[in-house]
Parts: structure tokens; C-alpha cells; sequence
């Protein structure tokens, strides 16, 4: 998610204080909005980091952390989950412990251009639907290939950009004018699912994420699109 292109400077605190007011419905609204799809798309990008070397795992904009239990099917030795929003953490955290997950998965506030890891830390990096609310994203990309390791992956599921009739006029349509209306009903936000039409028509994807990806470092990108191009599994290589 992204917030809207006024006072740029204060992006982050803006995606922060959005989250934090959301964060009590923001679970039910991504099932609900979705049609429960988003489900299949994190299991689908689990399956797909189920094929490298997966021990240690960073899960960035973990949110809730949806990705980051999923992952704990593959039996790693740690999966940490970095958010800014503490609330989102909070619930993730809940949701955790509720799995007896709590030695496997870790979550922390932090920021995802500046992580608080070593080089060459994590097997994969891996993040769903948070690289659009990065303030500079060659930077938040250029630091979840430096905590990976030579070799290892990242892992990015984004929406993108249907082109083919009639998923593209269907979800234009849904994504300006359907989509806006209940989450506003829902979240009790005005202004928290306004944005989303807009950054993501604006946000890269494709092949010109793929040439961001490629010109901040990554030695090669694997693009999955999902669901007719409503989302795409991006495999960077590290």
C-alpha cells in the first residue's frame, strides 16, 4: 500500500500512522477485498521460495505477518518480520504466539530502507504487497539484496498491471470505485484505501520493475504474473 503523493517527505510517518489506524480490520479487509485470492498468491510465493535455500528467512513489511507464518511450512530455522507499524506487529505478533510460532518467527519494528542486519545475513528476503510503501525504492531494494546472501533470492508479490480484456476494464473498475467504498465502510478510514487505485497505476511492474531490480544489483529476475496480472511474483537473484 501507498499513501497519496502529497507531503512526500513524510512518507513514512504517513504509511505508519495508516497502518496503526487500520491495523484492527486490516486482516478481514485483504481476505474480504481480495475474495480470499490473497491467500492463494502467499502460498504460491511460499512454494516458489520452497525451491532454494530457505534456513533464514527476513520477511519485510511483514504487517501482520500472513507471509511470514505461511513460510514457517518450510521448517526454517528462523524467519524474522520487520514492519514501522507497531500495531500491525502487535497483531502479528498475537497471531504468532496463537501458532506456537514464537521460536521461529521474530518481528520487529524497523525500517525496510534501513535494516538493522548484517550483510549477507538471511538465505531470502522475501515481501508481499510492501514495496510500494518504500519512500526511495532503489534503496529499499538495494538493502534487501545486501542482508541476502550470494546466491540467495528475494522474493517481491506486488500488484501490477492487467493489460488483457476484460480483466484489465473489470479490475480498473473495481480498483476506483469498489475496492475505496468498502474499505472505507470497513476500516472506519476515510482516506486509507483511496490511495491504492493510484499507486499502483503509478508503481512500476513488469519488466520496468524488472529493470530496477536488474540496475540496482540483482544478477537476474524470474516475473510470475498471478491471477490474469492482477499480482506478479517477482524472483530477484541475489
Amino acid at each position: 500500500m501507498e499513501v497519496s503523493t502529497e507531503h512526500k517527505g513524510a512518507k513514512k510517518e504517513q504509511v505508519r500512522d495508516m497502518f496503526n489506524n487500520i491495523a484492527h480490520r486490516y486482516d478481514f479487509l485483504n481476505h474480504f477485498l481480495s475474495l480470499g485470492i490473497d491467500k492463494r498468491w502467499r502460498k504460491r510465493t511460499i512454494r516458489e521460495i520452497s525451491k532454494v535455500a530457505h534456513t533464514n528467512i527476513l520477511d519485510v513489511a511483514t504487517g501482520t505477518a500472513d507471509l511470514a507464518i505461511e513460510a514457517a511450512r518450510l521448517n526454517p530455522q528462523q524467519i524474522t518480520g520487520i514492519d514501522i507499524s507497531e500495531k500491525m506487529l502487535e497483531l502479528g505478533r498475537q497471531k504468532v504466539a496463537e501458532k506456537k510460532l514464537d521460536k521461529i518467527i521474530s518481528l520487529q519494528v524497523a525500517d525496510s530502507e534501513n535494516l538493522p542486519f548484517d550483510d549477507a545475513k538471511f538465505d531470502v528476503a522475501m515481501v508481499a504487497f510492501g514495496i510500494r510503501n518504500f519512500q526511495h525504492l532503489e534503496t529499499g531494494l538495494k538493502e534487501m539484496r545486501r542482508v541476502v546472501r550470494e546466491n540467495g533470492a528475494v522474493f517481491i508479490l506486488e500488484f501490477s498491471h492487467p493489460e488483457k480484456f476484460p480483466v484489465k476494464q473489470f479490475y480498473s473498475f473495481y480498483s476506483r470505485f469498489i475496492l475505496p467504498f468498502w474499505g472505507k465502510f470497513f476500516s472506519g478510514d476515510n482516506n486509507a484505501y483511496n490511495y491504492l487505485p493510484e499507486s499502483i497505476r503509478n508503481f512500476p511492474s513488469g519488466r520496468e520493475l524488472e529493470k530496477v531490480l536488474l540496475h540496482v544489483g540483482y544478477s537476474k529476475v524470474k516475473i510470475m504474473p498471478l491471477t490474469f496480472g492482477v499480482v506478479t511474483l517477482y524472483i530477484a537473484s541475489v
